[in-house]
């Protein structure tokens, strides 16, 4: 018998005892007859009354012959010494009986309701601060839905990205045509997991995927299954795929992926863990059970693929991962194309240049450098958006915002104006280094009191031993140019050494170019998408105390090495470093234009002659 014939039986239940109910209420009503004290007293002399029950409030009682039809009868009570002295006078008198029940109901009903509305208050109040909304919805989905009007994101807004666009345009075509699409019996992916760098627009190819395919787009967070009950996270994802096939075709589109599909540690409930895989358990299960001939295409996107748990990744569930990497210069001119249209620009401004000095910035960074221009155009009450703008811009980004407030000692001037020009001489000096483009003196940012811009003018992909030596030099320019003039070393260079450690610390332990550890990598490759942070090197140690001794001897030696040779361009172009440095404290920035004028008798270093083969 299933669920809908037992509620039948239920209902017809209850109508029998309802009418029965019904009967014996009619029965009594048409048989009994209310009547007042007085009459009742009437009756009561004249022997028509055969017997009574008294209760605290109505006396019920059976004639002995019927009255008008009737052969019972109720009254309600009155005190015996009133019902005499009123039967004496020939008055007529009824009992009234005081209606208590509500106020019964009510003194025990109010309070419990006061009670009731004072917790879901506080509750409520503490549901918002911890994100679970209501109680009742705790294991809803939280996915915002979108529709294609909401989107309002195309292809045509999604720039410098083409093979990530190509990669997706048959889950377009599959949505838009489901059924046609599978002829030759090939299936959609079921999962397309985005991956790359932050702000490289993950994001916005999933919403332009929805736009461009008009289907309903269900957008949520990989945090935002996860709450402090047990089995929300669970109840959210059955939830989330479940509207999403009644609404099929349609997009689930999970951000932050690795929030909840990290890899699954063998202690499982220890350390508030289990909540998060038994969502991710989930998870896998949903991938495994829904059919893409539904129209339900699940994309998600993360920056930490190396994370996440290889079940998850297996083919049948993300059956296709798309790179979503940062755009190299042709892609960062499309990209600021797209965002240019929104600002009025000068006649001077040119997109390749900007595109030029922006090498690494991502899509994100590119919109931020458009406003940021714009802003500084506004702030100067410019009527169009300048050059010189984004190239300030591009400087505010890179080194902070100026401090022309933070006032230094003539002393401590003197030395970060020889600091700088020691980087920007030897980054001239040495052949393959990136243009200097600016010199200053301004503080800026958190801690900088001057700096040094290079920009590269080129993508680049590979570094040769040279190219990486001669980068360690130029950070070591600052120091060696202390030395020389003041004959002393500040703590000024104090970054410059984390980040030529660094390098050095490479070259012998993760590119095996140090002749005597040989061709032997003893760091274990990082993750391509993790930016690395100066200062927190880590190597996992697989190889002896000798070994270790070894590439600390190596990475000091490569240091000193390029130290003295630094130092040795700076004494050879002593006077160019005196005369720059002057000008610098003069004017507190030189431009690229004013560097060339300033070295044009510098002595530079040759490149080496390649040797024949």
């Amino acid at each position: 018998m299933d669920r809908k014939q037992q509620l039948n039986i239920w209902y017809a239940v209850a109508a029998a005892i309802l009418l029965l109910l019904f009967q014996g209420w009619w029965r009594e009503m048409r048989t009994t007859e209310v009547i007042p004290y007085s009459e009742f007293m009437e009756y009561l002399d004249k022997g028509l009354v055969d017997r009574i029950a008294v209760g605290d409030q109505y006396i019920t009682g059976f004639f002995r012959e019927p009255q008008a039809g009737k052969t019972q009868f109720v009254t309600p009570r009155v005190d015996p010494a009133i019902a005499n002295d009123l039967a004496k006078r020939g008055v007529q008198f009824t009992g009234v009986v005081e209606q208590t029940f509500l106020r019964e109901v009510l003194s025990w009903v109010v309070p419990v309701l006061v009670f009731f509305a004072i917790w879901a208050f506080v509750f409520r109040k503490f549901a918002e601060r911890q994100g679970l909304g209501g109680f009742m919805s705790v294991g809803r989905s939280k996915a915002k839905i979108y529709v294609e009007k909401d989107t309002k994101v195309t292809f045509d807004d999604v720039a410098g990205v083409d093979e990530a666009k190509a990669e997706l345009v048959e889950i377009v075509e599959f949505l838009k045509n489901p059924k046609e699409y599978g002829q030759l019996g090939a299936r959609i992916p079921k999962g397309v997991l985005l991956v790359g760098p932050p702000g490289t627009g993950k994001t916005l190819l999933a919403k332009a995927v929805a736009g461009e395919a008009g289907v309903p787009f269900f957008s949520i967070s990989g945090s935002e299954f996860v709450e402090m009950f047990v089995g929300v996270g669970a109840a959210r994802v059955r939830d989330l795929f479940e509207q999403a096939r009644k609404a099929a075709p349609a997009i689930i589109f999970i951000d932050e992926l690795d929030a909840l599909g990290r890899a699954r540690s063998a202690l499982t409930g220890i350390g508030g863990h289990d909540e998060r895989e038994q969502t991710l358990n989930q998870l896998l299960t949903e991938l495994d059970g829904f059919d893409p001939s539904e129209g339900v295409v699940l994309l998600a996107a993360t920056n930490r693929p190396e994370i996440l748990d290889p079940a998850l990744l297996r083919a049948g569930r993300f059956d296709r991962q798309v790179l979503v990497d940062r755009p190299d210069k042709l892609g960062r001119v499309q990209i600021l194309n797209v965002h240019i249209k929104k600002v009025k620009l000068a006649p001077d401004v040119d997109v390749e240049q900007i595109a030029s000095i922006t090498t690494g910035f991502s899509g994100a960074d590119l919109a931020n450098l458009v406003n940021e221009a714009a802003l500084l155009a506004t702030r100067r009450k410019a009527k169009a958006v300048s050059m010189e703008d984004f190239n300030q811009a591009v400087e505010r980004i890179v080194a902070g915002l100026e401090k022309r407030n933070r006032v230094l000692n003539p002393r401590e001037r003197q030395i970060v104006a020889y600091h700088e020009m020691g980087h920007a001489l030897v980054a001239l000096a040495l052949p393959g280094t990136d243009p200097v483009h600016k010199v200053s003196i301004v503080p800026r940012g958190v801690g900088a009191l001057g700096y040094t811009i290079q920009r590269p003018t080129e993508d680049r992909f590979l570094m040769t031993k040279d190219e990486l030596l001669n980068k360690i030099a130029v950070i070591l320019g600052g120091r060696a140019a202390e030395k020389i003039v003041f004959d002393h070393l500040s703590t000024g260079a104090a970054d410059d050494l984390v980040r030529a450690t660094d390098i050095a610390r490479s070259i012998v332990a993760r590119y095996g170019m140090d002749p005597k550890l040989g061709s032997v990598a003893y760091d274990v490759e990082r993750s391509p998408f993790l930016q690395p942070v100066a200062g927190q090197y880590s190597i996992e140690r697989r190889f002896s105390e000798d070994t270790a001794r070894e590439i600390d001897l190596a990475v000091r030696r490569i240091i000193d090495e390029q130290f003295e040779r630094t130092v040795g361009i700076l004494q050879e172009n002593r006077e160019i470093l005196e005369r720059c440095a002057r000008e610098l404290l003069e004017t507190e920035t030189l431009d690229e234009a004013a560097l060339r004028r300033l070295t044009a008798d510098l002595r530079r270093v040759r490149e080496p002659t390649p040797v024949a083969a």
